[in-house]
């Protein structure tokens, strides 16, 4: 036996190697940081991760006639990378709106702008000098990039000083804007140096107004300075509320800060007998906010102001403030700071079960639903059941972009599909809304065609309804058909595991399939790869149905690539009926036709394939019934 046990160790290593490295196609930017110890092939960081970081310190002032925001800072900026930084790329959002600037859609002529001014760009002590006629930079789309005199080695910290302008937009407001005269939601709105990391080194994708952001994790120390009477609301904690509220309104926040209930900070009766805040011509707010990857915020006059808490760890009694910032004639948002409360508590204990990262979150009544760290820009809905889908679906990207920092360039699905899958109960139970109902109909009507391409395909080379399915529709079913095959529970371990092992970092789509691979012991690959790799759609048809004197023999047949689950409905002459549901395991073997006998005193006289919460192209052959 001693003989033989070198040979069974070395066959042990090899087997677990094999499994680790799973069968996935890697691109080869990507493999580097695997095979160079940056990552490893068990989905954990690898002895080598790194990640650059930085902290930002800014002044910001609003002039809410003109809408121009001016602002200063400084950055102390981290290279921790093993690389010398010849450049720095700075993203300059504003210029989405400068005339010529390269868009995905038409914006109104109106809102063109001539984008960010800058007034001076200081770079460890060098001006840099944007002349016509200089070498030293290169304006591009939504990037800015500068080229150093010196560069930046390895393991050092480089000060950048700046001072622009832009004007807030009102015509067409892309995630953000002038929703009245004198409310505004303000984000991708100062100069950020962009990401540089282990697979493409420097982020130099152009903001079109589709695909969304990637960040380091910073942190920011920021002043905005607003007129006397108006409200702010931001990313990270208020510093100085005690200089700003009127005696009254800071009780009220102190008393939210503790309460399970929503309080009304600042009322409509209230803005009818006084201003909520001291008499001064300007009032500045000074926010802190650590370890987040943006920061945004809105301005109002006149928006109304409620907020609650919730107890998001009992080991620790932490508790979690929900604001909402909303106008008067907005209905349903004075429903939301609560919604938000039964969010953050569903998140925190049920899907994912990881208590609530971040001290608060504030939901702005704007336009359309855009997340930020921290704060949500949402329009008003109609409808109860809207406002608590897309107030839910906005705060679970809490964990998914902001506290797992992902690529949303590249991979929109793994932020996007996580914010339509976990809220899934909650919105179903609270919103009396099943969106899954919604998806499966939806992704039947797309997948398989043409444009209907593998999630894994950069997000920044799909536009319209293709970016749609393979961010929203079709990961949020994957993502909820996953926790089926797996069970709830182990499902919830591997999760839990994955934002564990990678929050606060920057995921790729192979640590999320690699840790799950690790923390459920087997290969998932035969479920990853054909719904997040490959082209390819769901189809399932009823291929027998035979009799027997107690039984009902069925053979459901797999025609399509996507494994899905089997929904079964039997229906008896009597009326009755029986329900057999399989989750996709039932294919994990790669065959092809599942049968099923099942006991009864009877045979049934239809038998159908539900596809009401599964998605299925072709439903003709989804129906057998009994010959008279």
């Amino acid at each position: 036996m001693k003989k033989l046990l070198p040979v069974f160790v070395l066959f042990l290593s090899f087997s677990f190697a094999s499994f680790a490295q799973s069968s996935f196609y890697i691109p080869l930017n990507v493999k580097k940081s695997y095979e160079s110890g940056v990552r490893n092939y068990d989905g954990t960081p690898g002895k080598k991760y790194w990640q650059n970081s930085a902290h930002y310190i800014i002044t910001a002032e609003i002039n809410p006639a003109t809408r121009i925001l001016r602002g200063r800072e400084e950055i102390v900026y981290k290279n921790n990378s093993p690389d010398e930084l010849k450049k720095l790329v700075f993203r300059l959002y504003p210029d989405y709106y400068k005339k010529g600037a390269p868009r995905d859609d038409q914006i109104n002529p109106k809102a063109l702008t001539d984008g960010v001014k800058i007034y001076s760009l200081v770079i460890n002590g060098d001006t840099v000098d944007f002349s016509a006629e200089a070498k030293s930079y290169r304006r591009q789309g939504t990037n800015l990039f500068v080229f150093l005199k010196n560069p930046l080695p390895p393991n050092s910290t480089s000060v950048v000083e700046a001072e622009w302008s832009f004007e807030i937009p009102k015509y067409s407001k892309q995630r953000m804007g002038a929703y009245d005269s004198t409310s505004f939601f303000v984000a991708y709105w100062y100069p950020q140096i962009a990401v540089y990391d282990d697979i493409d080194g420097w982020d130099v994708y152009n903001y079109g107004g589709t695909v969304e952001f990637y960040n380091d994790f910073n942190n920011y120390n920021v002043e905005i300075s607003v007129p006397e009477g108006f409200l702010v609301w931001a990313t990270g904690e208020l510093q100085n509320a005690d200089e700003l509220l009127k005696p009254k309104y800071l009780r009220r926040l102190e008393e939210a800060m503790q309460s399970d209930s929503v309080v009304r900070i600042v009322t409509l009766k209230d803005y009818e007998k006084e201003k909520p805040t001291v008499d001064d011509d300007y009032n500045t707010w000074i926010f802190e906010a650590k370890n987040v990857t943006d920061f945004t915020f809105g301005t109002s006059n006149h928006y109304l102001w409620d907020m609650g808490s919730v107890v998001v760890d009992e080991k620790t009694g932490r508790r979690v403030t929900v604001d909402a910032a909303y106008k008067s004639d907005s209905e349903e948002f004075a429903k939301v700071a609560k919604m938000g409360l039964k969010t953050v508590a569903f998140l925190s204990k049920e899907l994912p079960g990881v208590p609530f990262p971040y001290p608060k979150i504030t939901i702005f009544n704007g336009g359309g639903g855009m997340e930020s760290p921290m704060m949500v820009n949402e329009g008003a809905s109609s409808s109860y059941t809207g406002q608590f889908f897309v107030t839910s679906h906005e705060i679970t990207h809490t964990y998914f972009p902001f506290y797992m920092g992902i690529n949303e360039r590249k991979y929109a699905w793994m932020d996007e599909g996580w914010a339509t899958m976990l809220p899934i109960e909650l919105q179903a139970k609270e919103g009396k809304f099943n969106p899954l109902e919604m998806n499966a109909a939806g992704f039947s009507l797309f997948a398989g065609s043409e444009t209907e391409l593998p999630m894994i395909i950069p997000s920044v080379f799909l536009f319209g309804r293709t970016y749609r399915s393979a961010s929203y529709g079709r990961p949020g079913l994957a993502y909820y058909y996953l926790m089926q095959t797996m069970g709830k529970e182990n499902f919830k371990k591997a999760l839990k595991e994955y934002i564990r092992r990678w929050h606060g970092k920057h995921p790729l789509p192979y640590d999320f399939f690699f840790t799950f691979n690790d923390v459920a012991g087997e290969n998932l690959d035969w479920f990853f790869e054909p719904w997040f790799c490959e082209r390819g759609y769901p189809d399932v048809s009823i291929d027998k149905v035979e009799f027997s004197e107690d039984s009902v023999n069925i053979v459901v047949r797999k025609d399509g690539l996507l494994p899905v689950p089997i929904d079964l409905i039997l229906t008896f002459e009597n009326g009755s009926k029986k329900e057999i549901y399989k989750t996709p395991v039932v294919w994990k073997n790669g065959n092809e036709k599942l049968e099923l006998k099942i006991k009864t005193s009877s045979p049934p006289i239809k038998v159908e394939l539900s596809t009401k919460f599964i998605p299925d192209v072709d439903k003709s052959h989804n129906l057998w019934e009994a010959k008279n």
